[in-house]
């Protein structure tokens, strides 16, 4: 369906264009990975214009979260958290961080959705590329804003660092909520954060030696 002047590409009631460009999404995203699929070739499958997945969706990132059904942005809640700070100036950024990741795995309906992308990307090859592209520019993108990058100069310190804790966040996850790690179940949101927060300090701002 072509879109009509005037209309920017609207189809026939919002729900159904909405499920029309999340449908073409899945497979863009899933053929060719979170890089390799654009906005507008997402359009082009739904018969919109590009315009209207930006009108429903805002930005790639969050398309491709509405897409895996997942109920929060990570790159966004990441990126809030940083520009937050802690609210509380005895804790550090790294307990910060902890804390927020933990609370948003706390909510069940959160972190089985994101179990359960996981768990795909452990049988699908096109579904580990597709994961580690979006978490690359989102999560590791976001980490990299707050860590530094003098040693090796440039970006790339920085993305190492960003990486490092993103395989923090990651492994918490798989023990914690996948695996059921005894003690890690049963400690609390303080333990966990004030436990891990200095080891995600170090890896953003500390001395790798």
């Amino acid at each position: 369906m072509t879109a009509s002047p005037g209309r920017t590409g609207r189809r026939a009631g919002d729900s159904g264009t909405r499920e029309a460009i999340l449908a073409a999404a899945r497979k863009r995203f899933a053929g060719l990975g979170y890089d390799g699929a654009t906005i507008r070739g997402i359009a082009a499958d739904a018969g919109v214009d590009p315009a209207l997945v930006h009108h429903f969706f805002g930005t790639k990132e969050r398309l491709f979260a509405a897409a895996m059904r997942m109920p929060v942005v990570p790159g966004e809640l990441i990126a809030a958290a940083l520009a937050a700070g802690p609210a509380d100036p005895a804790r550090s950024l790294g307990e910060h961080l902890v804390r927020t990741v933990l609370r948003a795995w706390d909510s069940r309906e959160i972190r089985d959705i994101l179990l359960g992308v996981l768990r795909s990307a452990t049988t699908s090859p096109q579904a580990m590329v597709m994961l580690r592209e979006f978490l690359t520019e989102s999560i590791v993108g976001q980490l990299s804003a707050a860590a530094r990058s003098d040693d090796p100069p440039g970006p790339a310190g920085a993305r190492f660092r960003a990486s490092l804790v993103a395989s923090q966040f990651l492994g918490l996850l798989l023990t914690r909520y996948a695996l059921g790690l005894e003690p890690l179940v049963a400690a609390d949101l303080d333990m966990l954060a004030a436990a891990i927060g200095p080891a995600v300090d170090r890896y953003l701002t500390g001395e790798l030696d």
